[in-house]
């Protein structure tokens, strides 16, 4: 791949042997030079893609005053991700790496910048308020990274990365990396990037193959009770258990720790020094099941991880296949569960039709996960004559005719 001497034996002393499909096909490129957008799966291995060309082309410290590269971030923890791997990477060299990022106190940030650093990682808010105070010059900036890029436009950092862009050299090398490229990001390449390169290793099955992927149908009063049933049926080797609320996170977390060990949480809500001893204590295994809601959902590679726990299903479709994709990390496999409420079976079929695949339905012998009997398509007529079953508004995961709707459909 045309990698210097110091940076594979460093890659040999990290036991990275072979590269991913991604790194195998946007590394030689950036060497080059060449804007790219790379879009790939969570779990396989996008960070030290564009990490390992932007250390290979840095100048050497006597010969830039400035920053030579920028990595904006969606959230602090993936910044910190970034940040330790681009540190792992230039054990070779000398290049000096921070990671900035709301939360933590701006004074020791700006003190790190000013003893000079030659990468920087963060999160937009971060840097653009960084920029604004004088501390964080980006005239000499080489190279930008917008990672999770699709995760960023989603949670409207749009205007903060479109004005720090324009702070950047237009002579500048832009990587843009991204599990989903939809049309907003599609937009912003088009008008920030050079005559853009895309490297595509997306499959067309956004799950990853490796992961059983199963539903349970279940009232939300129940919804507690089965995941204590599922937990302890499974007994898996580390899990998260994705909320859609920091009140509902909660209050999960708090009933689950009075029932199993090694239990914990993390929320946007959270300081960020209890957040970073979260995240340290879940990565060196302490921690067995976290629940968490989004904050975690994109970018946090924990390669422990065997099983997913959707206690609430999902809001976005995307946020599915990011939540999924925390297991399974590099072609391991995997587990995952999606409690879906009776009213919910229309969030379900979207979310089946978005990937390409249909949940196996689950159930947990002798649990009641439905309080009340619900109806299915066998209405029988007194006298035992079959009627033609009604045609339900919208599919729901309790009609057994739900299936071949969704079959028709992909």
């Amino acid at each position: 791949m045309g990698l210097s001497k110091p940076m594979l034996a460093t890659l040999k002393d990290a036991d990275y042997l072979e590269p991913t499909p991604i790194q195998a096909g946007l590394i030689p490129r950036a060497l080059e030079g060449v804007d790219l957008m790379g879009q790939a799966q969570t779990g396989t291995g996008k960070t030290a893609a564009f990490c390992i060309p932007i250390l290979e082309r840095l100048k050497p410290r006597s010969e830039a005053q400035w920053v030579q590269a920028l990595v904006l971030a969606p959230t602090r923890e993936l910044a910190v991700q970034v940040r330790d791997e681009c540190v792992k990477l230039a054990a070779g060299g000398d290049a000096r790496v921070a990671a900035v990022y709301g939360g933590k106190p701006l004074r020791k940030q700006v003190e790190q910048l000013r003893r000079g650093v030659e990468i920087v990682v963060g999160t937009p808010g971060r840097v653009m308020d960084l920029m604004n105070r004088g501390a964080l010059v980006l005239g000499g900036v080489r190279f930008v990274v917008l990672d999770e890029a699709d995760r960023m436009l989603d949670i409207g950092f749009r205007p903060d990365i479109e004005k720090i862009l324009r702070r950047c050299p237009q002579s500048r090398q832009t990587l843009l990396l991204s599990a989903t490229i939809p049309p907003p990001v599609k937009r912003l390449a088009e008008r920030y990037m050079r005559d853009p390169e895309m490297v595509d290793f997306s499959t067309k099955d956004l799950a990853v193959e490796t992961i059983e992927q199963w539903y349970f149908t279940v009232d939300a009063e129940r919804k507690y009770d089965l995941l204590v049933k599922l937990l302890e049926r499974e007994r898996p080797r580390q899990a998260i258990v994705f909320c859609r609320t920091k009140r509902g996170t909660d209050k999960v977390g708090r009933r689950l720790s009075k029932s199993f060990r090694d239990v914990d949480m993390i929320h946007g809500d959270l300081q960020q020094r209890a957040r970073d001893g979260v995240m340290r204590r879940f990565r060196d295994g302490s921690i067995k099941v976290l629940v968490a809601t989004d904050v975690v959902g994109r970018g946090i590679d924990v390669t422990g991880i065997s099983h997913i726990i959707n206690y609430d299903i999902p809001q976005f479709c995307d946020d599915y296949v990011h939540r999924v994709g925390r297991t399974g990390r590099m072609g391991r496999e995997g587990v995952a569960f999606t409690f879906v409420t009776p009213e919910e079976g229309n969030e379900l079929t979207r979310i089946e039709m978005r990937i390409n695949r249909l949940l196996k339905r689950d159930e947990i012998p002798g649990f009641d996960a439905l309080s009340k009997p619900r109806p299915t398509d066998d209405f029988e007529a007194e006298g035992g004559e079959s009627l033609e079953p009604l045609e339900p508004p919208l599919p729901k995961p309790v009609f057994g005719r739900r299936i071949h709707r969704i079959r028709r459909a992909l």
